[in-house]
């Protein structure tokens, strides 16, 4: 997987040296907000963690009065009648048979889904999942609260400020699971091996930043070109698709030192790095990858719980050549290691500051639940026809402009003589292989029994 990142200008003329300068080109993600809003549906896939993608696919930060007219556009949709509100709860129960209904009745009447229907009952995440034959009913249970707007317009419980779950990407993960039975669900961030190879060329006959640093930092950007995005297990046009991308965007951001992390112990990699290295060019690269306890289940396999689970940073260090990188062959970068697993530790204190960490986590969550009622056919244990969510003529999602490609800035950094080229890192995700790693526990059962005895006669959220 592989992403690369954009750095703002301003902050290389204050660390240039023309004769002693190390360059990182990093590769942009810009995001602007899509021609359509499709702010019916939901809450807007249309800038998610600061970026936004235009029409032509080009992904950018999104501009600060952007991101305040989205928080105020999303507290008025949250205004409307029906939104998730109440005290936290330890465990809301969101029934999907009736959550079905709900979605069918709205259909019918020619309304748009109300705020507590799009953002599931206020789930901030899954942690059980129940199956009832008897009631013809899967059951979806995990913490919840009032939803709001936090500063940069992500919906949040009111209470941690941890993203809420969206209805939208629970459709999108059911409909798109099984094309994710064999490589996973994957966001990839790279530039073209035709434009690595044309840089190598440049830098092989560039001995100093010359009299003109700008101009020559300029020129590795055009050189280098746009990086591509790639996408899959999901859509590129889904919101997750975005989650994806902007998670990846903004690691790579904090790692090149373009943006702080907003937390002690976590450094940029570039601040890592010594002076006076010589090992030239590398191209590091970073990536996410999730990481799941098995899957606790009762004898019956009628209750699940999903436990402890992590996002890890791993690395490893592409060779540049002439003919393009060599991904993997350079020798390990034991600084590059050393950050990943800074990364690694710290996930969780960043999620709670960039909530974009906590949308990953939770889109991988509803891709593991997916997995898991598909993998085991909970739907047909239980006697339920998910179709009004997964038929896509009778729900239609929002399709967004998918993310295509970034622009590539290039920032010198007074590291010596050695050339850090910024190229890669990414997402990725084997929801099916989470779904199948489990082990039984015979408590899980009576959790199972007290969710169901609770449910109200009539209602498809109860606590």
């Amino acid at each position: 997987m592989t992403t690369t990142l954009h750095a703002r200008r301003g902050n290389a003329a204050r660390r240039r040296s023309a004769a002693t300068t190390a360059c990182a080109v990093l590769v942009a993600a810009c995001l602007t907000a899509p021609a359509a809003a499709q702010m019916g549906f939901g809450f807007g896939g249309q800038a998610v963690g600061g970026i936004s993608v235009d029409a032509h696919g080009i992904v950018r930060n999104l501009e600060p009065e952007a991101s305040r007219e989205l928080a105020e556009k999303r507290r008025e949709l949250l205004a409307r009648p029906e939104r998730p509100d109440g005290r936290p709860a330890a465990l809301r129960k969101v029934s999907l048979g009736r959550l079905c209904a709900a979605v069918d009745a709205c259909a019918a009447k020619g309304e748009p889904l109300p705020p507590d229907v799009l953002l599931l009952g206020g789930l901030e995440r899954i942690t059980h999942v129940f199956v009832d034959p008897n009631g013809h009913d899967i059951v979806l249970a995990g913490p919840a609260d009032t939803a709001a707007v936090d500063a940069s317009g992500t919906v949040v419980a009111a209470a941690s400020g941890r993203p809420l779950l969206h209805l939208e990407d629970l459709v999108v993960a059911l409909r798109a699971i099984d094309g994710a039975r064999s490589a996973g669900v994957q966001c990839s961030i790279d530039p073209s091996p035709e434009g690595v190879a044309k840089l190598q060329r440049y830098l092989a006959g560039l001995k100093t930043m010359g009299a003109n640093p700008e101009a020559t930092l300029r020129t590795m950007e055009s050189v280098l070109g746009p990086q591509r995005v790639t996408i899959a297990g999901v859509p590129a046009e889904s919101r997750i698709a975005r989650v994806l991308v902007a998670a990846d965007y903004r690691m790579k951001r904090i790692g090149m030192g373009l943006e702080p992390a907003g937390i002690e112990g976590l450094p940029s990699y570039l601040a890592m790095v010594p002076a006076g290295s010589t090992s030239g060019a590398m191209l590091p690269r970073f990536w996410l990858e999730a990481d799941y306890d098995p899957l606790a289940r009762d004898p019956d396999e009628l209750a699940w719980e999903i436990g402890a689970r992590r996002m890890k940073c791993l690395t490893e260090s592409d060779l540049a050549t002439r003919d393009g990188p060599a991904r993997g062959k350079a020798a390990a970068d034991k600084i590059a290691g050393a950050w990943c697993a800074l990364m690694t530790e710290h996930y969780a204190d960043l999620a709670r500051r960039q909530p974009v960490f906590a949308e990953l986590v939770n889109c991988v969550d509803l891709a593991v639940v997916a997995a898991l009622i598909r993998g085991r056919q909970l739907d047909r244990r239980a006697g339920l026809d998910l179709a009004p969510l997964t038929d896509a003529t009778r729900l239609a999602v929002p399709a967004y402009d998918a993310p295509a490609t970034l622009s590539t800035v290039a920032t010198g950094f007074k590291k010596g003589s050695r050339w850090i080229v910024s190229a890669s890192g990414g997402v990725q995700f084997q929801p099916w292989a989470f779904a199948t790693n489990t082990t039984e526990s015979a408590g899980s059962a009576a959790t199972r029994a007290a969710a169901l005895a609770g449910r109200p006669v009539e209602g498809w959220r109860w606590d």
